[in-house]
C-alpha cells in the first residue's frame, strides 16, 4: 500500500517528484522520489515542518549533506544533492534497497558471527574514509547500517557528524543514542575517532548476541552504564562466539579510549584476521587481549620485566605462538579498564599463581642451564608442517626457546602451521637458544577492486588487473543499473581476499520486463488500475470517435497487449468519444414542385422516394407531405407525397328502364 505524506506529489527543485514515505526519523522523513532530469529512483530526506525555523536544526541537516557529500566510499550513502525549497530543507540521496541492521536483529536475534565480522569490516571502511577528512560520525548504531540484498552494508545518517577540530558544535547535550554512545560521549567530553570504534563494538556486540551491552529504563541511565559498568562478555550471552570475536569487541569497547583500537582499519584487520583464521596481528591492542585467546591465536608473553607495566598502556601483539593468557578461553572473565581492579575466583587466581610460578621456573632453569651447561649442543626439533601452538610445545619440551615468530604468506599451507625455521631441524644447536619460526598466513590476501557499473569487459579487465580471476557470470533484472553492467560482485569491493582468486560478477539484464495486459474497451479508471496492478503507468495518447466503443472507454493502446516490457514502462492508450455525430438538415419541400422537391432533398444527400395523394387544398403536382424532418443522417431514404390535386366528383348512377315507374 502506498504510504502518503505530506511532502508526497511535491517537486523540489523543478526535478525531484516526490512520491509515497519510507521512513520517519527524530528530525526529519525520508521518501522515494524521482529525479526526472537522470529517469532515477532517489531517496529524499526533508526535514519536520517544526525543526526547519530552528537555525541549530538548520544548520545540522546542511551540515550533514555537506559531510556525507564529500565522502566517497562503496559503504557510504552516496549524497547527490541538498537544497531549500519554500518552508523545508531536503537532501537528496542514493536510494538503497533493503532493511537497516537493527531490524534484522530485531527479526532474527544473534547473527552469525562470520557475517558480524563481515558488515563490521565494511563498516570500518566507512568509517576509514570519513576519518581521514577528519569527520566523526557520532552516531554509529545499526539503524544508521542499511543491509543491501546483496549483504554489503551502506552507513548512512551524518547528521551529527562533525569535523574533529570543529569548535562550533560544542553543546552539553549528549548527541546520539545512548545505548551506542561510548563513555567519553556519555560525558559530553571531546570526541575522537575512536568514540565511533567504541560505537561500532557495541554495534558488533548486539548482532553477535542479539543483546544489548547496556539496558536500562531512561537514558540517563543507560549513558552512566557506559560510564561506569564493564559488558557482561559476549560469549556468556552466546556460546557460539568465537574468543577471537569477544577479543575484537572487547577491545572495542574499551572505556579508555587509547585502549581500543587505534584506528577504524586497524579494527577492519582484526576482524580481516578473524574471518582469514589468522592469528590476531599487531593492531589488536594487549591491553585489550590480555584477557584471553584460544590456543588457536595465541599471543606472545610480554618479558617479566614488563609483567607489572602500567596496564593502561597499549601494547602490540606480536602475532604467532606464546604462552596462553591468563583464564583461557572458556572461563568468565572480568575486562580490565586503567586501574580497575579485576573480580576473580579463588579457583582462578590460583591458576595464574600457578602460571606466574611455572614462568619463574623456566626462567630459573634457563639461567641455570646458561650458567653450567653453556656450550651444550643438542638436536633441533623438526617443526614444520606444526601448528604455532604445536611448534613451541616441541621446542621448549626440546630445550630451546621460541625466538622471532614471523607470520608469512604461503598458498600451499594451511594457515597457522609452521612452513620455516632456523635452525633447520636436525642440526645442533646450544640448548636454550632460540629458534626462529615462519607460521604461514595462507594466501595472500589484496583487496577486491570495485568494478561496480562496468561492462563485463571492462570488469574482466579491472579484476585480472587486481590480482584476481572472474569466477561465475550471471545475469538479473535490475531498476538502477544499466543493462550489460556490473550490479553486484562477491567477495564485494574494498574487502580483501585471497590474490588469485575467484570474483563473481552478477551483471544487469536491465529493468524486469511484463507483459502488457489488454485493456481495450475497459473504461479509462478499470485501465488505468489494471496496467497499474502490472507494474507499468498509463498516459492517454488521445481521443477519438468510434461507433463500436462506448463513450471514456479504450479504443487502443501501444504496445499491444502481450507485448513485454521493462517494468516501470508507460502503456498508452486512445480513448472513446462516442460514434460521431454525422447527421445533416433534412431540407422542408413541402408544397414544393415534385421536381423541386426530388432535386434539393438529393442534393442534400438523401434517397427520394415518391408517392402520390389526392388533396382538396394542395395543387396537383406539388408536395403534399414528407416522413423525415429535422436532421438525418445523409443515405437515409425520404418519402415525400405528391398532390394529384382533389378527388374527382362521382357521376350518379341513372335510373334502370322499362315501365312507367307506377306501381301496379
Amino acid at each position: 500500500m502506498t504510504r502518503q505524506g505530506p511532502m508526497t506529489g511535491r517537486v523540489f527543485a523543478g526535478r525531484y517528484e516526490v512520491g509515497e514515505r519510507i521512513g520517519v526519523g527524530g528530525m526529519a522523513e525520508v521518501y522515494t522520489a524521482t529525479d526526472t532530469t537522470l529517469g532515477r529512483v532517489v531517496a529524499v530526506k526533508v526535514m519536520l515542518p517544526q525543526y526547519a525555523d530552528d537555525p541549530d536544526f538548520a544548520r545540522r541537516f546542511r551540515q550533514e549533506a555537506a559531510a556525507a557529500a564529500n565522502l566517497q566510499s562503496p559503504y557510504i550513502v552516496n549524497v547527490y544533492d541538498w537544497g531549500h525549497d519554500d518552508d523545508t530543507y531536503y537532501i537528496v540521496m542514493e536510494y538503497i534497497r533493503g532493511s537497516d541492521l537493527k531490524t534484522a536483529i530485531q527479526q532474527r536475534g544473534a547473527i552469525n558471527q562470520r557475517k558480524v565480522a563481515e558488515i563490521g569490516a565494511q563498516v570500518c571502511q566507512a568509517l576509514t574514509a570519513a576519518h581521514q577528512q577528519d569527520i566523526i560520525h557520532r552516531d554509529v548504531k545499526p539503524q544508521n547500517i542499511m543491509v543491501q540484498p546483496d549483504g554489503n552494508v551502506k552507513v548512512m545518517d551524518f547528521g551529527i557528524a562533525r569535523a574533529k577540530n570543529s569548535t562550533a558544535d560544542k553543546t552539553t547535550v549528549v548527541l546520539g543514542t545512548a545505548h551506542y554512545a561510548s563513555p567519553e560521549q556519555a560525558q559530553g567530553k571531546d570526541l575522537s575517532a575512536a568514540s565511533d570504534i567504541y560505537s561500532l563494538g557495541v554495534v558488533l556486540y548486539e548482532a553477535s548476541t542479539g543483546e544489548l551491552p547496556f539496558d536500562g529504563p531512561d537514558a540517563v541511565s543507560v549513558a552512566l552504564m557506559q560510564v561506569q559498568d564493564e559488558p557482561k562478555p559476549p560469549r556468556e550471552v552466546n556460546p557460539d562466539i568465537s574468543p577471537e570475536l569477544e577479543a575484537i569487541i572487547m577491545c572495542a569497547m574499551q572505556k579508555d579510549p587509547a585502549r581500543r583500537f587505534a584506528t577504524a582499519n586497524d579494527l577492519r584487520m582484526a576482524l580481516n584476521d578473524f574471518l582469514g583464521g589468522r592469528p590476531l596481528g599487531a593492531t589488536m591492542p594487549l591491553a585489550a587481549a590480555s584477557d584471553g585467546f584460544t590456543s588457536a591465536q595465541t599471543r606472545v608473553m610480554a618479558p617479566v620485566g614488563t609483567l607489572d607495566a602500567d596496564a593502561t598502556k597499549t601494547m602490540p601483539i606480536t602475532p604467532g605462538v606464546g604462552a596462553h593468557a591468563a583464564g583461557g578461553a572458556g572461563g568468565s572473565r572480568t575486562y580490565r579498564s586503567g586501574n580497575e581492579k579485576e573480580s576473580m575466583s579463588g579457583k582462578k587466581k590460583a591458576g595464574i599463581v600457578a602460571a606466574v610460578v611455572a614462568v619463574l621456573a623456566l626462567i630459573v632453569a634457563g639461567v641455570f642451564a646458561f650458567g653450567l651447561g653453556s656450550g651444550d649442543k643438542i638436536d633441533v626439533p623438526d617443526v614444520m608442517g606444526k601448528t604455532a601452538e604445536e611448534a613451541q610445545l616441541a621446542i621448549e619440551q626440546a630445550g630451546f626457546k621460541v625466538g622471532e615468530v614471523k607470520n608469512v604468506y604461503d598458498d600451499s599451507a594451511e594457515p597457522g602451521t609452521v612452513v620455516g625455521q632456523n635452525p633447520k631441524g636436525g642440526e645442533k644447536a646450544e640448548k636454550g637458544s632460540k629458534i626462529n619460526i615462519d607460521v604461514s598466513q595462507g594466501s595472500e590476501e589484496i583487496e577486491v577492486p570495485d568494478v561496480s557499473g562496468m561492462s563485463l569487459d571492462d570488469a574482466r579487465k579491472a579484476i585480472t588487473v587486481a590480482g584476481f580471476s572472474v569466477g561465475e557470470t550471471t545475469k538479473e533484472y535490475s531498476d538502477s543499473v544499466e543493462e550489460g553492467k556490473v550490479m553486484k560482485q562477491t567477495p564485494a569491493a574494498g574487502t580483501m581476499a585471497a590474490q588469485g582468486s575467484k570474483v563473481d560478477l552478477v551483471i544487469s539484464q536491465g529493468k524486469d520486463e511484463i507483459e502488457v495486459p489488454d485493456v481495450e474497451g475497459l473504461s479509462l479508471e478499470a485501465a488505468r488500475a489494471k496496467i497499474e496492478r502490472a507494474g507499468l503507468k498509463l498516459t492517454q495518447a488521445g481521443q477519438q470517435n468510434s461507433s463500436s466503443v462506448d463513450v471514456d472507454c479504450v479504443i487502443s493502446q501501444s504496445p499491444s497487449s502481450g507485448t513485454k516490457v521493462p517494468e516501470g514502462s508507460s502503456v498508452s492508450v486512445v480513448i472513446s468519444l462516442g460514434k460521431e455525430d454525422t447527421s445533416v438538415s433534412v431540407p422542408n419541400v413541402v408544397g414544393e414542385t415534385r421536381d423541386s422537391a426530388v432535386s434539393k432533398l438529393r442534393n442534400a444527400g438523401f434517397i427520394v422516394d415518391v408517392d402520390s395523394d389526392n388533396s382538396d387544398t394542395v395543387e396537383a403536382g406539388r408536395v403534399i407531405s414528407q416522413n423525415v424532418t429535422g436532421k438525418a443522417e445523409r443515405g437515409d431514404r425520404v418519402l415525400i407525397v405528391v398532390s394529384e390535386g382533389p378527388a374527382p366528383v362521382p357521376t350518379p348512377t341513372p335510373p334502370p328502364s322499362g315501365g312507367d315507374g307506377n306501381a301496379s
